[in-house]
C-alpha cells in the first residue's frame, strides 16, 4: 500500500469516527425529547382504551429507555470498530441459510426499520450523497458496502435491535414514531454533515461533482457510478446541491443558483432520480435515453378535432422527446390486450350490470396480471420486459389506492395499456414527472383523492369527464403523448367550467369570489386613476387619503352592483367632486354659505356609499370626523383654492373614469394597493383576513402552484375540515376553497402561503398519485429486483 493509499484509508476511518461520535453525542438529547413526548401523550385526554395504552407505554419507557440507550450506544461502537456485518442487525436477505418460516414479528420489525430508514434519508439524502462520493473516492470502491454503518438502513436495524432487546414493543414504537423519525432524521443529517465538513477541511473533494447523476440534462451513458438499489436518494438532476454547511449552491463552475422547489416537486425529483439509478443498475438499456423536462409539446387538438391520422413517435422532431419504437410483436400484443380489456368492460356495462365496482376492480386486477405475463412473453428485449413490469407495478399501486372510489379506479385501470404503449416508445416516461401521461393521471387523481371515498361527493359530471378522457385516449392509440396532452388541456378547461357552472356546492362561492375580484380590481384601478387626477391638485391630505383608501372602493362596489353608467354610480362620482370642492379654501362669504348648504346631503351620500361597501358605523364615524377636520381647515383658509375651471375638468374626468381604466387583463396589479378584504365577507363566503407570519418565497411559490380540483385540510376559526380548491383569480392573487357542505373560504395569495407555512392548510396528498405509485414500485423492486427482467 502506498503512502497516498494509507492516508486515504486513514481519512476514511477518521470520517467514520466523526460520524459515529456525532450519533453517540446526540443520543442523550434525543432521549430527553422522547421522554417529554411520552409524558405529553400521557397528559392528553383520550378515550379509556387509548389512555390505558399510553399508560402502558409510559411505564415501559420508564423501565426500558435507559437500557435501550445503553444497548444502542454499545451497538454503534461495536459497528464502528468491527463492522455492522458482525452485529445482529443483518437483514433477512443477508441470511439466505435461514430457510425456515419467518415469524410475523420479524417481518414487522423489518417494515418498521425500512420506514425509519426512508424517513431519515428523506431528510439527509443530500448530505449522504456528498459523503458517499467522498468515501468512494477515498476507499476506491464502487459503492459503500451494504452493511456499512454510514447507510441509513444499517443504523435503523441497530436502533430496532436495541429497542426490542431492551424490552420495548412495536406498539410503543408506533406511539412514538413521529418523534423517533424526526429525531433520528435530524441526528443522522447532522452526523453526515459533520463528517462532510471534516473531510472538506482535509481537502477531500471540496466540491462534489454530481454531474454523472444528472438525468434530465445529460445522457445516462455519461454515468460513472451507479447508486445501489435502496431507499437512499440523491440529487435528482435539478435539486440543489448541499454543501458541508447544508446551504444550497448553484450549478458547478459558478452557474446560477437553482431555486428550491415545492415539497411535492422535491419529492417527485427524488423518486424519479432513484428510479433512474435503479434502471441504470439493472436495465442500462432503458436508462440510457436522455430525459428532458420542460420541452415544447405538440399543439393540442380541439375537443372535437383530434387527429384522425396516426401521429407516430418517429414523427417527433429533434426538439421533442427521444422516442423509439417497440418491437412489432409487443406492439401487436398491447393492441390485443387493450381490445380485450375494452371488450370485457363493455360486457360488464351491458350484460353484467349487477357486477359492483369493487368486484369489477378485482376482476381487472387479475386480468391485468395475466396480461402482463402474455406481454412479457411477446417482448424482445430486457428494456421492454422491464417497462412492462414497471407500468404494471405503477397501476397496481394506483388501483390499490383506497382514497379513490372503486368506480373511478375502474376507469384508471383502463389507462394501463395506453400508458404502457407510450412508455415503450418514450423512455422519458420513467425519467421525468412532467410527462403528459403522468400529469393527466395526477390531475384526475388529485380531484378525486380527497378525504372521503364517496363517489357521490365527486359528482356525476366529474365522473363522466374522467370516463370521456379515458375513452378518447383509448380511441387514439398511435398518437403517443399527444393525445394525453390534448385531453389534459381539455380536462383543465373542464374543471374551470365545472366548478363555476355545474358543481352545486361550489358555483355560489365562485360567483361571490369573482365579484370580490372584480370589485378589488376596479378599486385598485380607481385608486391609480384618482392619484393621477389629483397629483397636481391642492387637496387636503385627509380628503386625499379618504378618496384613495375609502371612496375608490365605494365607486368599485357601486359600479359592480349597478353598472358604471347607472345613476347611483354617477351620484358617487359627483360626491367625490363635491368633497374636493368643499375641502378647498373658502375665502368668500358666499362660498362658505354654499358649503354649509351642501354639507348635509353630501355627508348622507358619503355614509350611504360607505354602508354599501360594507363598512360598519364606527368606521364611518371615524372617517366623517376626519373629513370634518378637513372642512374646518377650508373655512379658516388653511388650504389653497382650486380654480373653478379645474373643478369642472375634474368632474368631467370622473364621469368618464371607466374609459381611462386599463383592461382587466392588462398588466399586473401592484399588491401593495390591495386592501383588507374582511368587508367582503357575506353569507356563504368567509374571507381569511388575518393570521400567520410573513411567508417565505418558497411558500409563496408553493401557493402559486396549487391546482384547481385538489383537496386540502383547513384549520380555520375553530374548525378542521376538508376543502377543495375550486377557483383562482385572473392573476392568481385570490384563491377560493369550498368545503363539501358549501362553505367558501377566500384567500389572498400571501395569506394562503402563510397558512401553508404554519401547517393550517395541509394537502390531502403529500405527493402526486404517480409519484406515490413509483415509490411503492421501488419498494417492491428493492425486495426483488429480479422481477424487472423476469
Amino acid at each position: 500500500m502506498t503512502a497516498a493509499d494509507a492516508r486515504s484509508q486513514a481519512l476514511a476511518s477518521q470520517a467514520r469516527r466523526v460520524h459515529t461520535e456525532v450519533l453517540l453525542r446526540g443520543l442523550p438529547a434525543m432521549m430527553a425529547v422522547l421522554t417529554t413526548a411520552v409524558q405529553d401523550l400521557l397528559s392528553q385526554p383520550a378515550e379509556h382504551s387509548l389512555q390505558m395504552a399510553r399508560r402502558d407505554a409510559y411505564d415501559a419507557w420508564q423501565r426500558a429507555s435507559t437500557p435501550w440507550h445503553a444497548r444502542l450506544g454499545k451497538s454503534l461502537r461495536h459497528a464502528y470498530h468491527h463492522g455492522a456485518g458482525d452485529s445482529r442487525s443483518a437483514s433477512l436477505s443477508s441470511r439466505p441459510q435461514n430457510l425456515s418460516l419467518v415469524s410475523d414479528d420479524t417481518i414487522e420489525r423489518e417494515i418498521i426499520a425500512s420506514r425509519l430508514a426512508l424517513a431519515m434519508m428523506d431528510k439527509a439524502s443530500w448530505e449522504f450523497s456528498d459523503l458517499r462520493n467522498r468515501m468512494q473516492s477515498l476507499e476506491r470502491v464502487e459503492d459503500l458496502a451494504q452493511q456499512d454503518l454510514l447507510r441509513a438502513q444499517v443504523l435503523s436495524r441497530l436502533v430496532l435491535d436495541a429497542w426490542f432487546e431492551a424490552g420495548l414493543s412495536s406498539s410503543v414504537w408506533q406511539m412514538l414514531q413521529r418523534w423517533l423519525h424526526h429525531e433520528f432524521s435530524q441526528l443522522l443529517n447532522e452526523a453526515y454533515h459533520e463528517a462532510n465538513h471534516w473531510l472538506i477541511q482535509q481537502g477531500v473533494m471540496p466540491e462534489v461533482d454530481l454531474r454523472p447523476f444528472i438525468r434530465r440534462n445529460a445522457p445516462a451513458g455519461g454515468m460513472t457510478q451507479a447508486a445501489p438499489l435502496g431507499p437512499a436518494t440523491a440529487h435528482g438532476g435539478i435539486a440543489p446541491q448541499a454543501t458541508a454547511h447544508g446551504a444550497p449552491l448553484g450549478a458547478q463552475a459558478g452557474g446560477p443558483a437553482v431555486p428550491v422547489g415545492t415539497p411535492a416537486s422535491q419529492s417527485a425529483q427524488q423518486v424519479m432520480a432513484q428510479l433512474q439509478r435503479v434502471l441504470a443498475r439493472h436495465v442500462p438499456e432503458l436508462a440510457q435515453a436522455p430525459a428532458r423536462s420542460g420541452m415544447p409539446m405538440p399543439g393540442p387538438a380541439t375537443r372535437s378535432g383530434l387527429p384522425a391520422a396516426p401521429i407516430g413517435a418517429s414523427g417527433v422532431s429533434g426538439a421533442g422527446p427521444i422516442t423509439r419504437g417497440g418491437s412489432p410483436r409487443l406492439s401487436a400484443a398491447i393492441n390485443h390486450a387493450q381490445e380485450a380489456v375494452q371488450r370485457r368492460a363493455d360486457q360488464v356495462a351491458t350484460v353484467d350490470q349487477q357486477l359492483t365496482a369493487p368486484q369489477a376492480l378485482d376482476e381487472i386486477r387479475h386480468r391485468n396480471q395475466a396480461l402482463k405475463q402474455v406481454l412479457k412473453s411477446a417482448a424482445d428485449t430486457p428494456a421492454e420486459r422491464a417497462t412492462i413490469e414497471l407500468v404494471a407495478l405503477l397501476f397496481q399501486a394506483i388501483l390499490q389506492e383506497e382514497r379513490i372510489p372503486p368506480a373511478i379506479r375502474v376507469w384508471f385501470a383502463r389507462l394501463q395499456m395506453p400508458v404502457l404503449r407510450v412508455a415503450v416508445g418514450e423512455p422519458d416516461f420513467f425519467a421525468t414527472d412532467d410527462h403528459p401521461a403522468r400529469r393527466l393521471i395526477d390531475r384526475m387523481g388529485s380531484c378525486v383523492m380527497g378525504f372521503s371515498t364517496s363517489t357521490a361527493e365527486i359528482g356525476d359530471a366529474l365522473e363522466r369527464e374522467i370516463k370521456r378522457v379515458v375513452q378518447v385516449v383509448e380511441a387514439y392509440p398511435d398518437t403517443g403523448r399527444r393525445v394525453f396532452q390534448t385531453v389534459l388541456t381539455e380536462f383543465e378547461k373542464f374543471l374551470d367550467h365545472y366548478f363555476e357552472q355545474e358543481n352545486e356546492v361550489s358555483k355560489k362561492g365562485v360567483s361571490l369570489a369573482q365579484q370580490v375580484e372584480q370589485r378589488e380590481t376596479l378599486a385598485i384601478q380607481y385608486t391609480i386613476e384618482l392619484r393621477k387626477m389629483l397629483s397636481e391638485v391642492p387637496v387636503q391630505d385627509g380628503v386625499r387619503d379618504f378618496l384613495f383608501q375609502v371612496w375608490a372602493d365605494v365607486l368599485a362596489v357601486t359600479g359592480v352592483r349597478y353598472g358604471p353608467q347607472a345613476e347611483q354610480t354617477k351620484a358617487m362620482k359627483r360626491a367625490a367632486a363635491d368633497l374636493i370642492w368643499s375641502a378647498s379654501a373658502k375665502v368668500s362669504r358666499e362660498d362658505r354659505a354654499e358649503v354649509i348648504r351642501r354639507l348635509p346631503p353630501l355627508l348622507k351620500t358619503l355614509r350611504d356609499g360607505m354602508g354599501h361597501a360594507g363598512m360598519g358605523h364606527e368606521r364611518q364615524d371615524e372617517h366623517i370626523r376626519s373629513l370634518n377636520n378637513a372642512l374646518a381647515a377650508a373655512f379658516t383658509a388653511k388650504t389653497a383654492a382650486i380654480p373653478r375651471e379645474r373643478l369642472d375638468d375634474l368632474m368631467s374626468q370622473l364621469e368618464t373614469l371607466e374609459a381611462m381604466l386599463p383592461s382587466p387583463e392588462a398588466g399586473e396589479i401592484n399588491e401593495t394597493l390591495v386592501r383588507d378584504l374582511s368587508s367582503h365577507e357575506c353569507d356563504g363566503l368567509e374571507v381569511v383576513a388575518e393570521g400567520g407570519a410573513a411567508p417565505t418565497p418558497a411558500m409563496l411559490a408553493w401557493a402559486r402552484e396549487l391546482q384547481v380540483g385538489s383537496w386540502y385540510m383547513l384549520d380555520y376559526r375553530g374548525r378542521v375540515e376538508p376543502v377543495q380548491l375550486v377557483w383562482r383569480g385572473l392573476r392568481h392573487h385570490l384563491i377560493l376553497f369550498v368545503s363539501p357542505q358549501g362553505r367558501g373560504v377566500l384567500f389572498q395569495l400571501s395569506r394562503l402561503a402563510a397558512f401553508l407555512q404554519a401547517g393550517l392548510m395541509l394537502p390531502a396528498q403529500d405527493e402526486s398519485l404517480t409519484v406515490k405509485a413509483t415509490r411503492n414500485a421501488l419498494a417492491k423492486l428493492e425486495v426483488d429486483p429480479s422481477r424487472l427482467l423476469a
